[in-house]
């Protein structure tokens, strides 16, 4: 620092004052140049050739880089007169790209290691007696993240000041590291998950883990490009944490909801309303634990929640337990699943699912069994199968099983319909897909 404010101040004197006391052809402004030049470069050279620490290489690169070219040698005083006399750089190439190994190599391994300990810290959080903090009413451990993402930029901006060049080369090697974090922080998440079953805060601890996942997968939607491939894998192990947690907390939800499904074919649907009241006072129960999730997550498993509603009440219609010969007991079987889909809907909605795609699925299928026209069911059957591509042959037959009143021919004209209708059609919304039928 004293080399260089000597250096730039005394050659300021000798432009607005020495230069003009001598004649042109005297040089003198190249002549003091290139000596406090030389000098300055001796002892950078000398300094890195010498052992450094960690500070000093990167102030060194600093100056090679960054300081000496663009401060000094481009101020307006002296840009001019510098132009002119060509110095070059501080240091030689070869001894410069030993320095930005050196401090490439400890920059690397000192963001390695910190991101280490960051997260043997936080799995030592999960294991303690604590209600995770909550910010907003959501459990969150926020500072991971913070922590994670700050390391990693702020080494990137460190080497970039230094210069692009070594910003880049940092970059290159960091951008293996997020992904990399992420996947030993999955999988601590999956211990911890998989261990800590009777941990008093077991669910809390899950819900602030979600919640995490959304500094991560804000900062890789704004900061990376999407053809880059450690995008794609951050994106991909988040949503397996994401999803995992997700599983366990529907565990319990989903498990006290199939034996109240089981009622719809065991009444033969005749109790239909009071059932589905039922799912949701049982759903309900479950949805307020949920509200500590970040609003993208919750309505991510209000999606799943709806999803599944929809699903099992399918589920229950394919069974082949009913089989109603006459008209009017088809409508009526319509009716109850209309006045069922209604309440279905109307719960999701209200309590945040934006799965709209769904609504249309039990209310199509209520037409199916109300209509009698075989054309008019042809209709219906081919509106069903464009909004639920994923539909098959034996998810009908299974459901027309219902309509006993159809013949063996009319039965093979609709289900001939379907198969030419969903021949070519890719699976969009996985609805059908997930449905056995046996």
């Amino acid at each position: 620092l004293h080399m260089g404010k000597t250096m730039k101040e005394d050659l300021t004197v000798v432009v607005k004052y020495i230069k003009q006391l001598y004649p042109p052809e005297f040089n003198v402004f190249s002549t003091y140049a290139e000596l406090y030049h030389n000098y300055f470069a001796s002892q950078a050279k000398k300094n890195a050739e010498s052992h450094l620490e960690d500070k000093d290489i990167y102030l060194l690169l600093s100056w090679v880089h960054n300081i000496y070219p663009k401060d000094m040698r481009k101020d307006h005083v002296l840009a001019e007169e510098l132009e002119k006399v060509k110095l070059g750089s501080l240091l030689p190439s070869s001894l410069s790209k030993e320095l930005e190994k050196k401090y490439l190599d400890s920059e690397e391994a000192t963001i390695k290691n910190s991101l280490s300990k960051c997260l043997d810290k936080e799995i030592q959080r999960w294991k303690e007696d604590k209600e995770p903090e909550k910010l907003n009413g959501h459990f969150q451990s926020e500072l991971l993240a913070i922590f994670v993402i700050q390391s990693i930029y702020s080494g990137q901006k460190r080497a970039k000041d230094i210069s692009a060049a070594v910003g880049e080369e940092l970059s290159d090697r960091l951008s293996k590291e997020l992904p990399a974090f992420l996947k030993s922080y999955k999988d601590a998440f999956e211990d911890f998950k998989e261990k800590s079953k009777k941990h008093r805060y077991y669910k809390p601890i899950l819900i602030a883990n979600i919640n995490n996942c959304w500094n991560f997968r804000d900062y890789a939607e704004k900061n990376m490009a999407e053809t880059d491939y450690n995008k794609a894998s951050i994106l991909s192990t988040l949503g397996d944490i994401e999803n995992s947690g997700f599983d366990v907390l529907l565990q319990q939800l989903f498990a006290q909801l199939k034996p109240i499904y089981k009622k719809f074919t065991e009444n033969k649907w005749d109790s239909s309303n009071e059932i589905m009241n039922e799912i949701i006072k049982t759903t309900s129960k479950h949805i307020s634990d949920f509200r500590t999730l970040k609003d993208p997550f919750y309505h991510a498993i209000m999606e799943k929640i709806h999803a599944r509603l929809v699903k099992e009440y399918i589920v229950r219609l394919l069974k082949r337990k009913v089989s109603l010969k006459t008209p009017a007991q088809q409508q009526n079987l319509a009716q109850h699943i209309s006045k069922n889909a209604a309440d279905l809907e109307a719960f999701c909605t209200s309590n945040g699912s934006q799965a709209t795609w769904l609504n249309s699925a039990l209310p199509k299928l209520a037409e199916i069994i109300r209509l009698q026209d075989l054309g008019a069911i042809k209709i219906e059957v081919a509106t069903l199968a464009t909004t639920y591509p994923d539909i098959r042959k034996r998810h009908l037959e299974a459901f027309l099983y219902i309509k006993a009143n159809l013949s063996r021919s009319e039965l093979k004209s609709i289900l001939g319909y379907l198969a030419d209708s969903t021949a070519s059609t890719p699976p969009g919304a996985p609805l059908f897909s997930n449905i056995n039928v046996s």
